[in-house]
């Protein structure tokens, strides 16, 4: 097994020792992400790629070091590719044939060669004996330079040949770490979850700060979102998650603050806590989910006066684009489902909210504010590492964990899709359903009741929030198989 991976073209423009830092932090991450997979992986750098190598290797192990690859930030594109001694133009058509004769049955194709080194050949003659050769020795239903079904990609470096297998598309952006951290303020929904992918992508090491207005279920919910998000797209790092209970400051509000100001108000105190809870963990800058006009706080005036509470940079990936848009990403990213199951709790809902608060205004009914419950929300604040998670939330909401299944009882495997198949669990002649983590709550009324179900999922997480939730409503007969 072997892959050639291509760095996110902007690192490649760096300065030459920025670019070799980038591109070492991108080596070291995917080091990290494969680890688990096998000790065998033997991942390498030079000054352009990332390589990643194992012996022997399955074709089961190359799917999982694919998805990997695919969701690992500063990746542009990933090859699987077969490399060979170089030889001459027909020992290279005979080793592109040996991989590409069946794919290319009834299909149009093209040939394109990137070319290293010094030959007695360039990089267009292979291209035109290799696509002749293939035309006329497969199935192929004719050569399509601008439009083909197929492209067959080879690689001649000084005297290697690569055939490149297949080819796939990584997220781009800059690796994990060559950024400085934030602290992203999450609720859960659609706009925090995409904001928050989006900082990860571009290399931001991204801490979570939830304000739990009042829902223990909306603050399980929550946290099991972050948890997707940086177990899919930021494991090489562990970050925090911090939970401050905001009950007590919705209720000051509620009681103090004129109606039209509430909204501002209540934004206003979350932005003061979020720098404090950033200053402590010594983050430089906030990231929150807010796009121009969406809700009546996110105006341009109420931007403006929300933001005068805090020196600290506050970043808003979404800030111009559309609902719709966010909601489509969200369904790419793999948040769209947690989004859209998330508990609604709102405790500040304005009926005459302003769209265009002044500064004096919001400071008069701030003044009517008691700041000492804005200073015990921050003392009861709760800080754990987002994979620390289950244990963080008390011994009264775990859930039994099995090592073995037990006599009758059933497994419920609630990855992904996508994980699964990469992945299926198999358990012989235990009995396994097939029910995905966003699923679980609206079919878990129709399982059996006298049945014992043990929830599965890859680190364990996942099914333990899920467990601890659903005996939390009453289901008592929920486990966690953790083999």
């Amino acid at each position: 097994m072997h892959f050639i991976v291509k760095v996110f073209p902007e690192i490649i423009i760096k300065s030459a020792p920025v670019r070799k830092r980038f591109i070492k932090q991108l080596r070291d991450n995917v080091r990290r992400l494969l680890q688990p997979l096998g000790a065998d992986i033997r991942v390498t750098r030079d000054w352009e790629k990332v390589e990643v190598q194992a012996p022997g290797g399955s074709d089961a192990l190359a799917n999982q070091v694919a998805d990997v690859l695919a969701r690992t930030p500063g990746i542009a594109n990933y090859s699987r590719v077969q490399a060979y001694p170089l030889g001459d133009l027909d020992d290279i058509l005979a080793k592109t044939h040996q991989h590409w004769a069946e794919a290319l049955a009834g299909k149009t194709f093209c040939v394109r060669v990137k070319r290293a080194g010094q030959h007695d050949f360039s990089s267009t003659d292979v291209e035109r004996y290799v696509g002749g050769g293939l035309l006329h020795q497969t199935r192929a239903s004719g050569v399509d330079l601008h439009n083909p079904d197929v492209t067959v990609r080879l690689e001649v470096k000084r005297d290697k040949l690569f055939v490149v297998a297949s080819q796939g598309r990584g997220l781009g952006g800059y690796p994990l770490g060559t950024q400085d951290g934030v602290l992203s303020l999450i609720s859960g929904g659609f706009d925090s979850t995409v904001s928050t992918y989006l900082t990860i992508k571009r290399g931001m090491r991204t801490h979570y700060c939830f304000f739990n207005l009042g829902g223990r279920a909306h603050e399980m919910a929550v946290k099991e979102v972050a948890y997707f998000l940086w177990q899919k797209y930021g494991a090489s790092h562990s970050v925090k998650f911090v939970t401050v209970p905001f009950e007590g400051v919705v209720a000051e509000i509620l009681e103090k603050v004129d109606n039209p100001y509430m909204g501002v108000i209540l934004k206003r105190m979350m932005l003061r806590a979020a720098t404090q809870v950033a200053e402590d963990l010594k983050l430089p800058a906030l990231v929150t989910g807010e796009s121009v006009a969406q809700v009546s706080s996110q105006t341009l005036p109420n931007l403006s006066v929300i933001d005068r509470v805090t020196d600290t940079l506050v970043l808003r990936p979404l800030i111009t684009m559309d609902k719709g848009d966010i909601i489509n990403y969200s369904r790419q990213i793999g948040t769209e489902t947690f989004a859209a199951a998330i508990p609604e709790y709102c405790g500040v809902i304005s009926v005459r909210p302003t769209t265009s608060a002044r500064p004096h205004m919001v400071e008069r009914e701030e003044s009517k504010f008691d700041f000492a419950v804005l200073d015990q929300a921050l003392a009861a604040r709760e800080s754990a590492e987002i994979h620390d998670l289950v244990y963080a939330m008390g011994a009264d909401l775990s859930a039994p964990v099995e090592s073995q299944v037990p006599a009758g009882a059933v497994v419920i495997d609630i990855r992904h899709p996508d994980e699964e198949v990469l992945k299926p669990l198999v358990l012989g002649e235990v009995m396994v359903e097939k029910i995905p983590f966003y699923r679980l709550n609206s079919q878990c009324e129709s399982l059996d009741s006298s049945t014992r179900y043990l929830l599965y999922c890859e680190k364990g997480v996942m099914s333990q929030l899920h467990a601890a939730h659903l005996r939390d409503a009453g289901h008592n007969n929920i486990g966690v198989y953790r083999p």
